[in-house]
């Protein structure tokens, strides 16, 4: 007999990898809950045990055997297709003697097509940015005619390209430009059209302008993905509230995967005098809350995780339940794909995240994220984030800026 363990999150999980390594006919033996990792028996992680096994004498399926068998079936249907093909095409010519009886008309015969394999995870993001290259490339054909069109209209499209605008957004800005131009007698210029294309943006953009942070709300969560700089950001709105504002501010971070993460927001409110609690559980909360009731605003820090895993989103979004007036502002980082950027935030968008804040504008010179966030997912953007300095680097949303840096400079006749 071969037995396996499998650790895993859910037992749903083990199934297709025990199908996959020990076969249909394999069987479950054990499961149980166990706790691993960790640093000093604190923090492990619970997760199921799962053992598994199958006879010694049973096939066990190999997934080389399996793709061959699969890629050989294809061939074999795809010759019979082609082949039908070719006789459809030269019908041969056949003398039939009249007095012999009719010779019966064999039945059709439907070639057996073999069901496609189950693929794993990485083929289908393989797909995935195969589907997305080939948008691009039609995207792009389709404005191959527009070399033969005002020279103006074709700087306005490469532009919006290079700043990674999405393709249907490039598509109904540039045909709203056509339109407008379409009564002019004259070839447009570049000023003419930059002119023209800001006006547009501006209209877009209207319903996703002047927003702010609520200032009602006594507590912001922030949430986002590893890296993209929540914690400075934290500290920069706190120094602006407490100094500039006079606000009793207080923290509160539940970032416990990362040691450093605690250390850094400790090291804030210590310079700015603030208190912090740390929170390992929604449990916790309630008494971080009761330790900071003498707060008029708390700013709360939150893990960042692989936020494109719903699951991961979930988990964040139970430490977000409170009984006060609060608000969630979604980080995000204008370095950061935007294939990435837009399935965070549509992760995000389910659970009524509607504020967010851009960072690291000082690292890029791509701006289209914004745009695409705000038009397909609603997004309000509140701030946007420049540089380490606290509290400076920071500032409103402004969509007459923002319009400025997207759209740069009208290109040179």
């Amino acid at each position: 007999m071969r037995v396996k363990r499998y650790v895993v999150n859910a037992l749903p999980e083990a199934l297709p990898m025990i199908r996959s390594e020990l076969g249909k006919d394999a069987v479950i033996l054990n499961t149980k809950e166990v706790r691993i990792g960790g640093f000093m028996g604190m923090f492990r992680k619970k997760k199921m045990e799962v053992i598994a096994a199958i006879e010694s004498g049973a096939a066990v399926p190999s997934a080389q055997s399996q793709s061959k068998k699969a890629a050989a079936d294809v061939q074999r249907v795809m010759h019979a297709i082609q082949e039908s093909k070719r006789q459809a095409a030269n019908p041969a010519t056949v003398v039939l003697d009249q007095s012999a009886p009719p010779i019966p008309t064999p039945p059709p015969v439907t070639p057996v097509v073999p069901q496609a394999q189950p693929m794993n995870r990485m083929n289908e993001d393989l797909l995935e940015e195969i589907r997305f290259i080939k948008q691009s490339l039609k995207q792009l054909t389709m404005h191959k005619p527009e070399q033969a069109g005002p020279l103006a209209i074709q700087a306005l499209y490469g532009r919006l390209v290079q700043q990674e605008v999405e393709p249907e957004l490039i598509d109904r800005l540039i045909d709203s430009v056509n339109e407008k131009l379409a009564t002019k007698q004259e070839l447009p210029n570049a000023e003419e059209t930059w002119t023209i294309a800001r006006e547009l943006l501006r209209e877009w953009l209207v319903p996703y302008s002047n927003h702010s942070i609520n200032e009602a709300a006594r507590i912001v969560h922030f949430v986002g993905p590893t890296g993209v700089g929540k914690t400075t950001t934290i500290a920069k709105l706190a120094a602006g509230q407490s100094i500039k504002f006079g606000r009793q501010v207080g923290f509160i971070t539940s970032d416990t995967y990362r040691i450093a993460a605690v250390d850094q927001l400790r090291t804030y409110a210590n310079i700015l005098n603030v208190p912090m609690e740390v929170v390992f559980s929604p449990m916790d909360l309630p008494k971080a809350f009761r330790q900071l009731e003498d707060r008029e605003l708390i700013y709360m820090d939150t893990a960042g995780r692989n936020f494109r895993n719903e699951l991961h989103v979930s988990e964040v979004n139970s430490l977000l339940q409170s009984n006060e007036q609060s608000e969630t502002v979604l980080v995000l980082s204008l370095t950061g794909k935007t294939k990435d950027m837009m399935a965070v935030a549509d992760n995000f968008v389910k659970y009524g995240v509607r504020k967010v804040l851009f960072t690291k504008q000082d690292e890029t010179s791509v701006y289209g994220s914004i745009l695409n966030l705000a038009m397909k997912h609603e997004l309000q953007p509140v701030y946007v984030a420049s540089g380490q300095t606290v509290p400076d680097d920071i500032g409103p949303f402004d969509a007459e800026r923002y319009i400025e840096a997207l759209l740069g400079a009208p290109a040179n006749e």
